[in-house]
């Protein structure tokens, strides 16, 4: 495991990398605790910031494609529109609803995304497996 290529990387990336990781810990941290409770929303709200800073700062890498957005970036489009849905079913107390599309975001943007960043070639398959 290597910091190198994360270091060097651009600060939209280094932002977006410490947002993502951030969704990332706070969800195991949510996942543990009883639901509805004060740590659950407190953290639920952290979870929200960083996931929205992650899916907004995804517009500001572009190097799958050069100057152009790709298929990764509707994932964005679709995570913000989602964040915000769910946080207004929690807001109502439609709590069914809100775990659903909560459990949905946990799925495709963190770990489905999360997984393409793992390809070879990309900063984070550097980062955990080297050059």
């Amino acid at each position: 495991m290597s910091f190198t290529a994360l270091g060097t990387a651009a600060p939209m990336i280094q932002l977006h990398t410490f947002a993502a990781l951030t969704s990332a810990a706070t969800t195991l941290v949510i996942f543990s605790l009883p639901r509805g409770q004060t740590w659950h929303r407190r953290l639920g709200w952290l979870w929200v910031a960083a996931l929205a800073v992650t899916a907004v700062t995804s517009f500001g890498i572009t190097e799958l494609r050069e100057g152009h957005f790709s298929l990764i970036h509707v994932l964005s489009v679709a995570t913000l529109g989602f964040l915000g849905l769910g946080v207004a079913r929690a807001r109502r107390h439609q709590v069914k609803e809100h775990r659903r599309i909560m459990l949905w975001l946990t799925f495709g943007a963190l770990c489905v995304a999360g997984a393409f960043t793992l390809m070879p070639g990309r900063i984070m398959h550097a980062v955990l497996f080297g050059q």
